[in-house]
């Protein structure tokens, strides 16, 4: 059996949940924050779940995906 390979940039980015939902980090809150509301900034704490159509997506580049 082959090695499983993996892209490094999305192991990095992305985990799997038990259910085999991919979860991230939220989206805009690299920099830019001053214009931000501060609603957003609020809402864009900790982690979220992929929508269905980009995790298909992202589960080709994770092993065991």
């Amino acid at each position: 059996m082959p090695k499983l390979k993996t892209k490094s940039g999305a192991k990095k980015r992305f985990k799997l949940t038990a259910t085999g939902k991919v979860k991230t980090a939220q989206a805009g809150k690299r920099h830019g924050m001053i214009k931000r509301t501060k609603k957003f900034i609020r809402n864009a704490r900790g982690t979220t779940v992929l929508c269905e159509a980009d995790a298909r997506i992202v589960k080709k580049f994770l092993p065991y995906g």
